[in-house]
């Protein structure tokens, strides 16, 4: 079992991609010749030293899953930082915030700017100007098999200092899949990757960004995986363009679910949960859109806008169909029986 490292889970599924990693380009993205494995150790001091400034740790507090960390990467010098999606995704409703803790000990209050939930990439921004020192971007594609990189980032959430493993890459063009999501063209590493690296850069001995570290195999040790810098990069430009799945002008109904098969018999006797299928409520944001329209913890939604609901992501495919102010029809059940609710999205923005 793969996990994203925040701790949502992943069923692995280890497929290369054909293409052998000996047919990858010889050069970094910066025209450099790749470094070779044979050689100096690795100076991993002075490479911390160029990339540190870059490196920064994300906390969310009051989310819906409480307080959460994890690290993102500097992109730009306006304050703009690389994280992984699920890194941020609790950080829905008023009461949540997004910290973003830099080098320099300055911590400044962030704000989305988008993000692929599927490929698990997002763009978070402070909400106040602060000059920051842009990562350098390198090339999965240069990357060869037994090359060493480094992970960094806010691993365990044990401090503003990341935290540095070294390792090398085990394999490249990997991919995880479960439920529905699939994250492709990933970097398999051995450094070790743990619980608040997730959105910290795998470098290079360039000190340049090759990956973006994402997720674990649970109960194994020294396999780790990172998303392609250079798939990455493409969603960036779509994030700034605002072609993103989720960014602040999205439309939001204020819950978290989980699909009713996924329930405990306990929690199905607790709420008399009869559907066979449906997403199940566990969170509903105070202030929103969910609880003004009578919503609760505990309530199956069965239907979304007359369409059956079998699993919880079918619930945000249907949100992610409309615009801030539309008023859908809910179906749920409570109790055993069944009513229909009505919904006047908001804005996730606020």
């Amino acid at each position: 079992v793969a996990s994203i490292v925040s701790g949502a889970i992943y069923t692995a599924s280890l497929d290369s991609d054909p293409r052998s990693s000996a047919g990858a380009a010889a050069q970094t993205g910066d025209g450099r010749p790749t470094p070779t494995v044979a050689g100096e150790p690795l100076d991993i001091g002075t490479i911390l030293d160029q990339v540190r400034p870059s490196v920064v740790s994300i906390r969310i507090n009051g989310g819906v899953e409480g307080e959460a960390a994890g690290s993102g990467v500097v992109i730009d010098d306006q304050g703009t930082v690389l994280t992984n999606a699920h890194v941020i995704s609790g950080a829905d409703g008023r009461a949540a915030s997004i910290n973003i803790a830099f080098s320099d000990g300055d911590i400044r209050p962030a704000t989305l700017v988008g993000s692929f939930p599927g490929d698990d990439v997002a763009l978070i921004r402070t909400t106040e100007p602060k000059q920051t020192v842009a990562a350098t971007f390198g090339s999965a594609e240069a990357l060869k098999v037994g090359e060493d990189v480094i992970a960094i980032g806010n691993a365990l959430n044990l401090g503003a200092q990341p935290s540095v493993t070294k390792g090398i890459v085990s394999a490249l063009n990997r991919s995880l899949s479960a439920e529905g999501v699939t994250l492709e063209n990933l970097i398999q590493t051995d450094a070790a990757i743990n619980p608040g690296n997730s959105g910290g850069p795998l470098v290079n001995s360039y000190g340049q960004v090759v990956g973006v570290n994402t997720a674990i195999i649970q109960n194994s040790q020294s396999v780790g995986f990172a998303l392609s810098i250079d798939v990455v990069q493409h969603l960036i430009d779509d994030i700034k363009a605002g072609k993103a799945d989720i960014d602040g002008n999205s439309a939001y109904l204020g819950i978290e679910t989980i699909d009713v098969a996924d329930a405990t018999e306990e929690i199905k006797a607790n709420y008399r949960v009869e559907a066979e299928a449906g997403a199940f409520i566990t969170t509903v944001v105070e202030g929103k859109a969910a609880e003004r329209a009578g919503l609760a913890a505990g309530d199956v939604i069965v239907e979304v806008d007359g369409k059956p609901v079998s699993e919880n992501t079918d619930v945000g495919t249907a949100i992610r169909s409309h615009m801030p102010g539309d008023t859908i029809d809910i179906v749920i059940e409570r109790q055993g029986e069944r009513a229909t609710v009505q919904a006047t999205l908001d804005r996730r923005g606020g």
